[in-house]
């Protein structure tokens, strides 16, 4: 069993390099069991993802008008959507792993866009579009000869910071886990993607 203190895992250590890679690597293992953020053990699987996910976020936006904002817990791993103060929907997220750990502050939404690709993080594929090196960092990882960068695609992608944090659909696995950005649900993601306009107010914290 892995356990990831929470001193590591909410580490000060920023590091915003820029776009997240689809998952850690280290989460991958489908016979292990891992120590959630909120002390329950949970492991590795798509369908414990997607229940997972699924079983704690929600949406009860539609018909609510009021000025929207978003509060993102570090500690509960929840993105709490607000519209004129009111609760409205609530979002399981997975955000930044130990050494890259998501930024805490008040932020607002920089940029929306639908179909985003990290510029930092994917896999080296021939040109068959075949595979040769999975979860790569492009700017440190050697790039084998004849291969070529795949960005990992980040949809629905709001950012939060010029160096590259955001939020976005992608890879949740019951605990932090990305380079920095605030992953969703890709329905959820969806969802905060429709409902917020540039400028919205963003506040990270525990």
């Amino acid at each position: 069993m892995k356990f990831f203190p929470k001193s590591i895992l909410f580490s000060a250590v920023a590091v915003l390099l820029g776009a997240c890679a689809s998952h850690d690597s280290r989460l991958n293992s489908t016979a292990t069991q891992y120590l959630g953020t909120d002390g329950s053990i949970v492991t590795k699987s798509t369908q414990m993802t997607r229940n997972y996910a699924e079983s704690i976020s929600y949406w009860d936006g539609d018909g609510v008008s009021g000025v929207p904002s978003i509060r993102i817990s570090l500690g509960q791993q929840k993105a709490f959507f607000y519209k004129g103060g009111q609760l409205v929907g609530v979002s399981a997220i997975s955000t930044g792993r130990e050494g890259f750990a998501t930024p805490s502050g008040s932020f607002k939404v920089l940029e929306k866009k639908e179909l985003h690709k990290s510029s930092l993080y994917g896999n080296y594929v021939d040109d068959a579009g075949n595979v040769v090196v999975a979860n790569v960092a492009f700017k440190t990882d050697p790039k084998p000869p004849g291969a070529k960068a795949d960005p990992a695609p980040m949809p629905f992608w709001m950012r939060l910071t010029g160096g590259g944090v955001g939020m976005h659909a992608g890879f949740l696995p019951g605990v932090p886990d990305s380079h920095g950005c605030i992953r969703m649900p890709e329905r959820m993601a969806k969802t905060f993607f429709s409902n917020v306009p540039v400028g919205t107010p963003v506040t990270i914290g525990y």
